[in-house]
Formats: structure tokens, C-alpha cells, sequence
């Protein structure tokens, strides 16, 4: 009987493995939850506030560390042209842009959670609040600036509760490799 040794490249479990080196940008991938609606809401309690909208997308984002403007710009530009409302063929063919829908977006932090080791999730991969707040909203302003779509947003950091009529139901979730 063989016995592979340490050395023995046919094994690849027995091969050393070269330390992972992590540049800043590395792995970041900003996450959307991306929910066909036909009304959504938000609510927070202290202090008071909500905002709704009608036909449309509920967006959860999530930032990672890593993530820039540039993912910002992307992920506006992808949900814009997003096609996951039906055509005339019953098909999903239309998009927000071409429908006049709108979004409630909300800054979901627990998309980055990490729940491959244990039971309870790491956040290690979350943006710090003030660069995912930055970038969350300027998701928002992108989608609203360039792309004239109507955007309604939770209150980043609060307890918020969420209420929405999926419409399909439809969820993606869109994340730029």
C-alpha cells in the first residue's frame, strides 16, 4: 500500500498552500436583493419615519470593504436596466427605465455577513458605516440623477421594518464579480 508523503504533488491535499494576499478592492462585491413589488415601505420608529412606493424594485444593498464609486456606478446602471417586468408576451423584457417604476432602497450591512464558519455570521467583510452610507446613497442619486428614476430610502443605520407585496414573486440578487 502507498502512502503519499508531503512532498507528493499528486496529492493535492498534501500540497502547501501559498498565503492569500488581500489588496484593498480585493473580494469587494457590492450585493443587491432586488425585489419585483407592486408596493413597498419602510418604517422606522425612533425617530418617525416612513416612505413607500408603488410598482417597483425593493432594493437590500450591501457594501463590502473594497467597494468604490465605480461599483456604486455599476450597480445604478444595473438596476436602471434591470429586465424583470413583463412585455406585452407575458415575457420578462422590461425594465424600470421603461416602465417608470420606482425603488425603495434600503443599506442591508448583513448581505456581507460571512456564515460558512460557526453559527452566527462575520462582518468582517462589511464597509465601515461611513463609506457604505456614501455609497448607498450615491446609488440612490445615481439611479435618481442619470436614470430619472423615483428613489425612496430607508434611514441608514436604523431598525427598520419592512413591508412589500412581491410581485411574481420575483428576487435577484445581483453581485459584480
Amino acid at each position: 500500500m502507498y502512502i503519499p508523503q508531503t512532498n507528493d504533488l499528486r496529492f493535492h491535499f498534501f500540497r502547501p498552500i501559498p498565503p492569500i494576499t488581500c489588496l484593498e478592492g480585493d473580494n469587494a462585491a457590492m450585493i443587491a436583493v432586488v425585489q419585483r413589488v407592486t408596493r413597498a415601505g419602510v418604517t422606522v420608529e425612533d425617530p418617525p419615519y416612513n416612505a413607500c412606493i408603488g410598482g417597483g424594485f425593493c432594493v437590500l444593498l450591501g457594501v463590502e470593504n473594497g467597494d468604490e464609486a465605480s461599483d456604486a456606478e455599476w450597480m445604478a446602471n444595473k438596476l436602471a436596466h434591470l429586465r424583470i417586468f413583463r412585455d406585452s408576451q407575458d415575457k420578462m423584457n422590461v425594465s424600470l427605465t421603461d416602465n417608470g417604476g420606482e425603488i425603495l432602497l434600503i443599506s442591508q450591512f448583513t448581505l456581507a455577513g460571512d456564515c460558512s464558519k460557526g453559527n452566527r455570521p462575520s462582518f468582517i467583510h462589511a464597509a465601515t458605516p461611513e463609506i457604505a452610507e456614501t455609497l448607498v446613497n450615491a446609488v440612490g442619486n445615481l439611479l435618481q440623477e442619470q436614470h430619472s428614476i423615483p428613489v425612496k430610502r430607508g434611514k441608514f443605520g436604523a431598525m427598520m421594518q419592512i413591508d412589500l407585496v412581491n410581485d411574481g414573486p420575483v428576487t435577484v440578487v445581483i453581485q459584480r464579480d
